[in-house]
Protein backbone atom coordinates (compact mmCIF):
# COMPACT_ATOMS: atom_id res chain seq x y z
CA UNK A 1 0.00 0.00 0.00
CA UNK A 2 1.01 3.43 -0.84
CA UNK A 3 2.02 5.72 2.24
CA UNK A 4 1.09 8.90 1.55
CA UNK A 5 3.29 11.29 3.77
CA UNK A 6 3.01 15.24 3.58
CA UNK A 7 5.74 16.70 1.70
CA UNK A 8 7.36 19.17 3.74
CA UNK A 9 9.87 21.76 2.44
CA UNK A 10 13.13 21.38 4.15
CA UNK A 11 13.56 23.28 7.24
CA UNK A 12 15.95 26.01 6.53
CA UNK A 13 14.27 27.36 3.98
CA UNK A 14 12.36 30.89 4.72
CA UNK A 15 8.88 30.72 5.35
CA UNK A 16 8.40 34.61 4.54
CA UNK A 17 5.94 35.15 1.53
CA UNK A 18 2.34 35.94 2.48
CA UNK A 19 -1.12 35.29 0.11
CA UNK A 20 -0.67 38.83 -1.15
CA UNK A 21 2.78 37.64 -2.83
CA UNK A 22 2.07 34.24 -3.64
CA UNK A 23 -0.99 35.60 -5.70
CA UNK A 24 1.23 38.07 -7.43
CA UNK A 25 3.68 35.82 -8.29
CA UNK A 26 1.27 33.55 -10.27
CA UNK A 27 -0.42 36.07 -11.88
CA UNK A 28 3.12 37.53 -12.83
CA UNK A 29 4.41 34.04 -14.04
CA UNK A 30 1.80 34.55 -16.94
CA UNK A 31 1.28 38.12 -17.61
CA UNK A 32 4.66 38.90 -19.74
CA UNK A 33 6.18 40.07 -23.04
CA UNK A 34 4.04 37.00 -24.77
CA UNK A 35 0.90 39.32 -23.85
CA UNK A 36 1.98 42.62 -24.66
CA UNK A 37 3.80 41.70 -27.84
CA UNK A 38 4.06 37.87 -28.85
CA UNK A 39 -0.26 38.11 -29.23
CA UNK A 40 0.97 40.57 -32.42
CA UNK A 41 2.48 37.20 -34.39
CA UNK A 42 -1.03 35.23 -33.51
CA UNK A 43 -3.33 37.72 -34.40
CA UNK A 44 -2.13 38.46 -37.45
CA UNK A 45 -1.86 34.86 -37.79
CA UNK A 46 -5.84 33.67 -36.98
CA UNK A 47 -7.38 36.70 -37.52
CA UNK A 48 -10.14 37.83 -34.66
CA UNK A 49 -11.26 34.09 -33.98
CA UNK A 50 -8.00 34.05 -32.28
CA UNK A 51 -10.00 35.21 -29.23
CA UNK A 52 -11.17 31.31 -29.54
CA UNK A 53 -7.83 30.24 -30.03
CA UNK A 54 -6.38 32.02 -26.49
CA UNK A 55 -9.73 31.26 -24.40
CA UNK A 56 -8.81 26.79 -25.78
CA UNK A 57 -5.55 27.24 -24.28
CA UNK A 58 -6.92 28.98 -21.55
CA UNK A 59 -9.12 26.23 -20.76
CA UNK A 60 -6.03 23.79 -20.80
CA UNK A 61 -3.81 25.71 -18.69
CA UNK A 62 -6.89 26.14 -16.39
CA UNK A 63 -7.39 22.47 -16.27
CA UNK A 64 -3.65 21.34 -15.54
CA UNK A 65 -3.94 24.01 -12.76
CA UNK A 66 -6.88 22.29 -11.10
CA UNK A 67 -5.33 18.88 -11.18
CA UNK A 68 -2.28 20.66 -9.18
CA UNK A 69 -4.82 22.34 -6.62
CA UNK A 70 -6.29 18.69 -6.27
CA UNK A 71 -2.10 17.11 -5.57
CA UNK A 72 -1.26 19.96 -4.01
CA UNK A 73 -4.43 19.76 -1.46
CA UNK A 74 -4.15 15.78 -1.15
CA UNK A 75 -0.53 15.98 -0.59
CA UNK A 76 0.18 19.59 0.99
CA UNK A 77 3.81 20.70 1.85
CA UNK A 78 5.27 19.57 -1.54
CA UNK A 79 7.94 21.34 -2.16
CA UNK A 80 7.85 21.88 -6.29
CA UNK A 81 5.12 20.97 -8.33
CA UNK A 82 7.51 18.55 -10.24
CA UNK A 83 7.34 16.12 -7.09
CA UNK A 84 4.44 15.32 -8.10
CA UNK A 85 5.45 13.48 -11.40
CA UNK A 86 7.48 12.01 -8.79
CA UNK A 87 4.70 10.56 -6.85
CA UNK A 88 2.39 9.32 -9.46
CA UNK A 89 4.61 7.96 -11.72
CA UNK A 90 7.73 6.90 -10.37
CA UNK A 91 11.66 8.74 -9.88
CA UNK A 92 11.89 9.47 -13.68
CA UNK A 93 8.85 11.55 -14.15
CA UNK A 94 9.87 14.12 -11.21
CA UNK A 95 14.06 13.71 -12.75
CA UNK A 96 12.41 14.62 -16.24
CA UNK A 97 9.88 17.32 -15.17
CA UNK A 98 12.73 18.74 -12.71
CA UNK A 99 15.06 19.62 -15.17
CA UNK A 100 13.09 20.31 -18.09
CA UNK A 101 11.27 22.80 -16.43
CA UNK A 102 14.62 24.06 -14.83
CA UNK A 103 15.92 23.86 -18.43
CA UNK A 104 13.18 26.03 -19.64
CA UNK A 105 13.51 28.71 -17.12
CA UNK A 106 16.80 28.83 -17.64
CA UNK A 107 16.23 30.30 -21.41
CA UNK A 108 13.66 32.07 -20.91
CA UNK A 109 16.25 34.26 -18.04
CA UNK A 110 18.10 35.34 -20.90
CA UNK A 111 15.25 35.65 -23.40
CA UNK A 112 13.75 38.17 -20.95
CA UNK A 113 16.96 39.80 -20.32
CA UNK A 114 17.78 40.15 -24.18
CA UNK A 115 14.46 41.56 -24.50
CA UNK A 116 14.57 44.20 -21.07
CA UNK A 117 17.97 45.37 -22.75
CA UNK A 118 16.73 46.02 -26.32
CA UNK A 119 14.11 48.30 -24.86
CA UNK A 120 17.02 50.04 -22.35
CA UNK A 121 18.76 50.34 -24.85
CA UNK A 122 16.46 52.67 -27.52
CA UNK A 123 15.99 55.03 -24.18
CA UNK A 124 19.88 54.60 -23.66
CA UNK A 125 21.65 53.66 -26.70
CA UNK A 126 25.25 54.72 -25.24
CA UNK A 127 25.18 51.60 -23.46
CA UNK A 128 25.26 48.19 -25.56
CA UNK A 129 22.60 45.56 -25.68
CA UNK A 130 24.86 42.94 -23.31
CA UNK A 131 26.21 45.04 -21.16
CA UNK A 132 22.77 46.19 -20.12
CA UNK A 133 21.28 42.58 -20.28
CA UNK A 134 24.18 41.37 -18.15
CA UNK A 135 23.41 44.36 -15.59
CA UNK A 136 19.69 43.32 -15.20
CA UNK A 137 20.56 39.86 -14.45
CA UNK A 138 23.24 40.78 -11.82
CA UNK A 139 20.64 42.86 -10.51
CA UNK A 140 17.85 40.79 -9.85
CA UNK A 141 20.48 38.06 -8.85
CA UNK A 142 20.80 40.29 -6.40
CA UNK A 143 17.55 41.01 -5.56
CA UNK A 144 17.02 37.26 -5.16
CA UNK A 145 20.17 36.07 -3.16
CA UNK A 146 19.46 38.90 -0.46
CA UNK A 147 16.15 37.16 0.67
CA UNK A 148 12.76 35.30 -0.46
CA UNK A 149 10.63 37.95 1.22
CA UNK A 150 12.82 41.10 -1.04
CA UNK A 151 11.77 38.79 -4.38
CA UNK A 152 8.18 38.34 -3.09
CA UNK A 153 8.11 42.38 -2.63
CA UNK A 154 9.97 43.03 -5.82
CA UNK A 155 7.94 40.47 -7.77
CA UNK A 156 4.47 42.03 -5.83
CA UNK A 157 4.89 45.18 -7.45
CA UNK A 158 5.80 44.51 -10.68
CA UNK A 159 2.64 42.05 -11.01
CA UNK A 160 0.71 44.64 -9.97
CA UNK A 161 1.81 47.32 -12.08
CA UNK A 162 1.23 44.89 -15.19
CA UNK A 163 -2.56 44.14 -13.70
CA UNK A 164 -3.33 48.06 -13.20
CA UNK A 165 -1.79 48.55 -16.87
CA UNK A 166 -4.47 45.46 -18.37
CA UNK A 167 -7.07 46.94 -16.14
CA UNK A 168 -6.50 50.54 -17.66
CA UNK A 169 -6.65 48.93 -21.01
CA UNK A 170 -9.55 47.28 -20.65
CA UNK A 171 -11.72 49.56 -19.32
CA UNK A 172 -10.14 52.35 -22.35
CA UNK A 173 -10.64 50.02 -24.79
CA UNK A 174 -14.09 49.06 -23.73
CA UNK A 175 -15.35 52.36 -23.79
CA UNK A 176 -14.01 52.96 -27.46
CA UNK A 177 -15.31 49.83 -28.84
CA UNK A 178 -19.03 50.95 -27.20
CA UNK A 179 -18.96 53.52 -28.69
CA UNK A 180 -19.06 55.48 -25.12
CA UNK A 181 -16.01 57.35 -26.16
CA UNK A 182 -15.79 56.97 -29.40
CA UNK A 183 -17.28 60.38 -31.52
CA UNK A 184 -18.18 57.34 -34.30
CA UNK A 185 -20.34 54.45 -34.00
CA UNK A 186 -19.25 51.04 -31.71
CA UNK A 187 -16.49 49.38 -33.95
CA UNK A 188 -17.62 45.53 -33.05
CA UNK A 189 -18.05 45.19 -36.98
CA UNK A 190 -13.64 44.71 -36.61
CA UNK A 191 -15.03 41.42 -35.31
CA UNK A 192 -16.01 40.22 -38.69
CA UNK A 193 -14.56 42.73 -41.31
CA UNK A 194 -11.79 41.87 -43.53
CA UNK A 195 -12.96 38.07 -44.24
CA UNK A 196 -14.76 37.45 -41.28
CA UNK A 197 -14.48 35.99 -37.51
CA UNK A 198 -12.03 33.40 -39.26
CA UNK A 199 -10.26 34.54 -42.31
CA UNK A 200 -8.02 32.22 -42.57
CA UNK A 201 -9.88 29.46 -41.64
CA UNK A 202 -10.87 27.40 -38.34
CA UNK A 203 -7.95 25.02 -38.90
CA UNK A 204 -5.61 28.29 -38.45
CA UNK A 205 -7.46 28.82 -34.62
CA UNK A 206 -6.17 25.49 -33.78
CA UNK A 207 -2.80 26.51 -34.91
CA UNK A 208 -3.21 29.37 -33.10
CA UNK A 209 -3.49 27.52 -29.80
CA UNK A 210 -0.02 26.26 -30.13
CA UNK A 211 1.30 29.71 -30.53
CA UNK A 212 -0.27 31.43 -27.38
CA UNK A 213 -0.06 28.57 -25.10
CA UNK A 214 2.88 29.38 -23.92
CA UNK A 215 1.99 32.67 -23.45
CA UNK A 216 -0.40 31.46 -20.45
CA UNK A 217 1.57 28.93 -18.77
CA UNK A 218 3.48 29.91 -15.16
CA UNK A 219 0.79 30.29 -12.90
CA UNK A 220 2.38 27.03 -11.30
CA UNK A 221 4.77 29.01 -9.96
CA UNK A 222 2.41 29.75 -6.92
CA UNK A 223 3.12 25.87 -5.53
CA UNK A 224 6.70 26.42 -5.66
CA UNK A 225 6.53 29.49 -4.24
CA UNK A 226 3.73 28.11 -1.63
CA UNK A 227 7.14 26.34 0.04
CA UNK A 228 8.30 29.32 1.28
CA UNK A 229 4.76 31.21 2.26
CA UNK A 230 3.22 31.49 5.92
CA UNK A 231 -0.04 30.88 4.03
CA UNK A 232 -1.49 27.18 4.33
CA UNK A 233 -1.10 24.86 1.12
CA UNK A 234 -4.83 24.49 1.05
CA UNK A 235 -5.25 28.17 0.88
CA UNK A 236 -2.00 28.55 -2.34
CA UNK A 237 -3.61 25.54 -3.70
CA UNK A 238 -7.07 27.05 -4.01
CA UNK A 239 -5.39 30.04 -4.94
CA UNK A 240 -4.06 28.72 -8.11
CA UNK A 241 -7.05 27.38 -9.92
CA UNK A 242 -8.66 31.17 -9.27
CA UNK A 243 -5.54 32.86 -9.90
CA UNK A 244 -5.76 31.09 -13.48
CA UNK A 245 -9.19 31.59 -14.03
CA UNK A 246 -8.32 35.37 -13.88
CA UNK A 247 -5.81 35.37 -16.24
CA UNK A 248 -7.76 33.45 -18.40
CA UNK A 249 -10.41 35.86 -18.26
CA UNK A 250 -7.71 39.30 -18.60
CA UNK A 251 -6.35 37.69 -21.72
CA UNK A 252 -9.60 36.89 -23.56
CA UNK A 253 -11.22 39.96 -22.51
CA UNK A 254 -8.04 41.93 -23.91
CA UNK A 255 -7.23 40.54 -27.09
CA UNK A 256 -10.70 40.58 -27.72
CA UNK A 257 -11.35 44.37 -27.08
CA UNK A 258 -7.88 44.87 -29.30
CA UNK A 259 -9.35 42.92 -32.34
CA UNK A 260 -12.90 45.08 -32.10
CA UNK A 261 -10.72 48.17 -31.86
CA UNK A 262 -8.21 47.64 -34.44
CA UNK A 263 -8.96 45.72 -37.77
CA UNK A 264 -6.60 42.69 -37.46
CA UNK A 265 -4.64 43.44 -40.66
CA UNK A 266 -3.39 46.20 -39.05
CA UNK A 267 -1.61 44.24 -36.90
CA UNK A 268 1.75 44.16 -37.26
CA UNK A 269 4.00 41.17 -36.07
CA UNK A 270 6.63 41.82 -33.49
CA UNK A 271 4.96 45.30 -32.74
CA UNK A 272 2.32 45.24 -29.25
CA UNK A 273 -0.73 45.47 -30.51
CA UNK A 274 -1.55 47.27 -27.49
CA UNK A 275 0.51 50.07 -28.59
CA UNK A 276 -1.66 49.99 -31.99
CA UNK A 277 -4.97 50.05 -30.37
CA UNK A 278 -4.09 52.49 -28.10
CA UNK A 279 -2.63 55.08 -31.34
CA UNK A 280 -5.86 54.03 -32.73
CA UNK A 281 -8.15 55.15 -30.11
CA UNK A 282 -5.55 58.48 -29.85
CA UNK A 283 -3.96 57.83 -26.51
CA UNK A 284 -0.96 60.00 -26.63
CA UNK A 285 2.28 58.81 -26.12
CA UNK A 286 0.63 55.32 -26.36
CA UNK A 287 3.75 53.56 -27.97
CA UNK A 288 6.23 54.96 -25.00
CA UNK A 289 3.48 53.71 -22.27
CA UNK A 290 3.75 50.14 -24.11
CA UNK A 291 7.65 50.19 -24.02
CA UNK A 292 7.52 51.50 -20.07
CA UNK A 293 5.10 48.38 -19.35
CA UNK A 294 6.97 45.60 -21.51
CA UNK A 295 9.70 46.96 -19.90
CA UNK A 296 8.04 46.11 -16.29
CA UNK A 297 6.49 42.57 -17.46
CA UNK A 298 10.44 41.18 -18.89
CA UNK A 299 11.71 42.42 -15.56
CA UNK A 300 9.05 40.63 -13.67
CA UNK A 301 9.12 37.27 -15.66
CA UNK A 302 13.34 37.57 -15.37
CA UNK A 303 12.53 37.90 -11.29
CA UNK A 304 10.53 35.04 -11.58
CA UNK A 305 12.28 33.03 -13.68
CA UNK A 306 15.79 33.57 -11.28
CA UNK A 307 13.93 32.55 -8.21
CA UNK A 308 12.16 29.52 -10.23
CA UNK A 309 15.40 27.88 -11.52
CA UNK A 310 17.03 28.16 -7.88
CA UNK A 311 14.17 26.36 -6.01
CA UNK A 312 13.64 23.71 -8.61
CA UNK A 313 17.21 23.00 -8.19
CA UNK A 314 17.19 23.08 -4.79
CA UNK A 315 14.44 20.64 -4.79
CA UNK A 316 16.12 18.19 -7.51
CA UNK A 317 19.13 18.25 -5.18
CA UNK A 318 16.98 17.27 -1.87
CA UNK A 319 15.88 14.33 -3.75
CA UNK A 320 19.64 13.17 -4.64
CA UNK A 321 18.51 14.43 -8.70
CA UNK A 322 21.38 17.37 -8.53
CA UNK A 323 24.48 17.64 -6.64
CA UNK A 324 23.76 17.77 -2.63
CA UNK A 325 25.27 21.10 -2.10
CA UNK A 326 22.72 22.95 -3.67
CA UNK A 327 20.94 21.86 -0.95
CA UNK A 328 22.85 24.07 1.52
CA UNK A 329 21.50 27.52 2.03
CA UNK A 330 22.49 31.06 3.42
CA UNK A 331 21.61 33.11 6.89
CA UNK A 332 19.63 34.83 4.73
CA UNK A 333 17.31 31.36 4.26
CA UNK A 334 17.78 31.11 0.59
CA UNK A 335 19.95 28.73 -1.31
CA UNK A 336 22.55 30.78 -2.75
CA UNK A 337 24.62 27.96 -4.79
CA UNK A 338 21.64 27.05 -6.34
CA UNK A 339 20.68 31.08 -7.49
CA UNK A 340 23.97 31.45 -8.24
CA UNK A 341 24.50 27.86 -10.79
CA UNK A 342 20.96 28.95 -12.19
CA UNK A 343 22.10 32.29 -12.63
CA UNK A 344 25.49 31.60 -14.23
CA UNK A 345 23.79 29.24 -16.53
CA UNK A 346 21.46 31.95 -17.92
CA UNK A 347 24.33 33.67 -18.43
CA UNK A 348 25.67 31.21 -20.60
CA UNK A 349 22.11 31.66 -22.63
CA UNK A 350 22.46 34.87 -22.56
CA UNK A 351 26.47 35.08 -23.71
CA UNK A 352 25.18 32.54 -26.33
CA UNK A 353 22.52 35.15 -27.79
CA UNK A 354 25.28 37.70 -28.01
CA UNK A 355 28.33 35.57 -29.48
CA UNK A 356 25.56 32.98 -31.82
CA UNK A 357 22.41 34.85 -32.52
CA UNK A 358 21.69 32.64 -35.55
CA UNK A 359 22.72 29.42 -34.58
CA UNK A 360 23.23 28.35 -30.74
CA UNK A 361 20.90 31.46 -29.49
CA UNK A 362 17.80 30.27 -31.69
CA UNK A 363 18.51 26.22 -31.08
CA UNK A 364 17.98 26.67 -26.92
CA UNK A 365 14.86 29.14 -27.63
CA UNK A 366 13.24 26.66 -30.54
CA UNK A 367 14.05 23.61 -27.93
CA UNK A 368 12.27 25.20 -25.19
CA UNK A 369 9.90 25.70 -27.47
CA UNK A 370 7.42 22.25 -26.72
CA UNK A 371 9.16 21.66 -22.87
CA UNK A 372 6.03 23.17 -21.10
CA UNK A 373 3.43 21.13 -22.84
CA UNK A 374 5.49 17.98 -22.23
CA UNK A 375 6.17 18.78 -18.19
CA UNK A 376 2.33 19.91 -18.42
CA UNK A 377 1.51 15.82 -19.89
CA UNK A 378 3.32 14.35 -17.19
CA UNK A 379 1.38 16.72 -14.61
CA UNK A 380 -1.76 15.24 -16.05
CA UNK A 381 -0.29 11.68 -16.48
CA UNK A 382 0.26 11.83 -12.70
CA UNK A 383 -3.41 13.36 -10.88
CA UNK A 384 -4.48 10.36 -12.68
CA UNK A 385 -2.34 7.77 -11.40
CA UNK A 386 -2.34 9.63 -8.13
CA UNK A 387 -6.67 10.70 -8.44
CA UNK A 388 -6.73 6.59 -8.30
CA UNK A 389 -4.68 5.96 -5.56
CA UNK A 390 -6.09 8.34 -3.22
CA UNK A 391 -9.82 6.90 -3.69
CA UNK A 392 -8.20 3.78 -3.12
CA UNK A 393 -6.33 4.03 -0.06
CA UNK A 394 -7.56 8.00 1.52
CA UNK A 395 -9.96 9.16 -0.20
CA UNK A 396 -10.67 11.39 3.13
CA UNK A 397 -7.78 13.42 1.31
CA UNK A 398 -9.68 14.74 -1.92
CA UNK A 399 -10.93 17.74 -0.12
CA UNK A 400 -10.52 19.25 -3.61
CA UNK A 401 -11.52 17.29 -6.75
CA UNK A 402 -10.64 17.76 -10.72
CA UNK A 403 -13.80 18.68 -12.40
CA UNK A 404 -14.93 15.91 -14.58
CA UNK A 405 -12.96 13.41 -13.76
CA UNK A 406 -11.53 11.09 -14.89
CA UNK A 407 -12.97 13.09 -18.44
CA UNK A 408 -11.62 16.28 -17.77
CA UNK A 409 -8.15 15.15 -16.88
CA UNK A 410 -8.17 13.05 -20.35
CA UNK A 411 -9.70 15.75 -22.45
CA UNK A 412 -6.55 18.05 -21.03
CA UNK A 413 -4.28 15.25 -22.25
CA UNK A 414 -5.87 14.70 -25.38
CA UNK A 415 -5.99 18.77 -25.91
CA UNK A 416 -2.08 18.45 -25.44
CA UNK A 417 -0.91 16.37 -27.62
CA UNK A 418 -3.10 17.76 -30.20
CA UNK A 419 -1.56 20.80 -30.33
CA UNK A 420 1.75 18.76 -29.94
CA UNK A 421 1.15 17.16 -32.76
CA UNK A 422 0.07 20.29 -34.66
CA UNK A 423 3.09 21.73 -33.57
CA UNK A 424 5.03 19.23 -35.96
CA UNK A 425 3.46 19.27 -38.94
CA UNK A 426 2.64 23.37 -39.04
CA UNK A 427 5.88 24.35 -41.00
CA UNK A 428 6.45 27.69 -38.93
CA UNK A 429 6.45 25.69 -35.57
CA UNK A 430 7.43 22.64 -36.30
CA UNK A 431 11.39 23.59 -35.95
CA UNK A 432 10.68 24.36 -32.36
CA UNK A 433 8.70 21.02 -32.02
CA UNK A 434 11.95 18.82 -33.15
CA UNK A 435 14.60 20.99 -31.68
CA UNK A 436 12.31 20.44 -28.04
CA UNK A 437 13.66 16.33 -28.51
CA UNK A 438 17.14 17.13 -27.98
CA UNK A 439 16.77 18.25 -24.31
CA UNK A 440 14.41 15.90 -23.88
CA UNK A 441 16.68 12.99 -25.18
CA UNK A 442 19.49 14.72 -23.02
CA UNK A 443 17.82 14.91 -19.53
CA UNK A 444 16.57 10.61 -20.80
CA UNK A 445 20.21 9.94 -21.30
CA UNK A 446 21.48 11.81 -17.73
CA UNK A 447 18.75 9.92 -16.12
CA UNK A 448 20.04 6.43 -17.70
CA UNK A 449 23.59 7.40 -16.18
CA UNK A 450 22.16 8.77 -12.82
CA UNK A 451 20.16 5.13 -12.58
CA UNK A 452 23.35 2.95 -13.61
CA UNK A 453 25.53 4.94 -11.32
CA UNK A 454 22.96 4.79 -8.48
CA UNK A 455 22.66 1.06 -8.88
CA UNK A 456 26.02 -0.05 -9.02
CA UNK A 457 26.39 1.99 -5.43
CA UNK A 458 23.33 0.00 -4.25
CA UNK A 459 20.95 2.80 -4.09
CA UNK A 460 17.56 2.51 -4.63
CA UNK A 461 16.68 5.04 -7.36
CA UNK A 462 13.33 6.04 -5.91
CA UNK A 463 14.59 7.29 -2.58
CA UNK A 464 16.15 10.83 -2.34
CA UNK A 465 18.04 12.00 0.58
CA UNK A 466 15.31 13.61 1.90
CA UNK A 467 13.16 10.88 2.05
CA UNK A 468 15.91 8.58 3.59
CA UNK A 469 16.48 11.31 6.29
CA UNK A 470 12.49 11.32 6.79
CA UNK A 471 12.21 7.42 6.94
CA UNK A 472 14.87 7.27 9.40
CA UNK A 473 13.73 9.89 11.89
Amino acid sequence: MTNFRDGAAPAQLGHSLRRRHVEMIAIGGIIGAGLFVGSSSAIAMVGPAVIVSYAVAGLIVLFVMRMLTEMAMAVPGVQAFPEFARLGLGHWAGFMSGWLYWYFWVVVVAIEAIAGANIIHAWLPMFAVWQIGVALMAVLTAVNLLSTRSYGEFEFWLSSIKVAAILAFILIALGYVTGLTNPGAPTFANLVARGGFAPHGWPAVLAGVTSVIFALTGAEIATIAAAESTESSGMIARMTSTVALRILIFYVLSIGLIVATVPWTAIVPGISPFTTALATIGIPGGAWIMSAIVLVAVLSCLNSGLYVTSRVLFALAANGDAPQALVRVGRRKVPTRAILIASIFSYGALAASILSPTLVFTFLVNASGAIMLVIYLLIAASQLRLRARLERETPERLSIRMWFHPWGSLAAIAAMAAVLATMALTPDLSAQFYASLAPILMIGLALSLVRRGRKARGVDAATSPARRSASRS
